[in-house]
């Protein structure tokens, strides 16, 4: 039986490759834009900060779901 960790961990995983994938597509990086504008940093940027919010929340959660975590604490 599958452990319910196991698949959290898996989500965890999908999710930081889609993040990866997202930060080099024209969503975060348009061509040749700098607008709009947030308090005076480009788009570019803040999106940039919003996705590394998520990595360091998907880090933290994997800490947590990692399947391996059990077998350390047994030890």
């Amino acid at each position: 039986m599958r452990k319910p960790n196991s698949v959290y961990w898996k989500i965890c995983c999908l999710a930081a490759i889609l993040l990866s994938v997202i930060t080099f597509t024209p969503l975060v990086i348009p061509a040749g834009k700098y607008v709009p504008q947030l308090f005076g940093m480009p788009y570019s940027l803040w999106i940039g900060i919003l996705i590394t919010v998520g990595f360091v929340i998907l880090t933290f959660l994997g800490t947590i779901v990692h399947p391996g975590k059990k077998e350390e604490e047994h030890k």
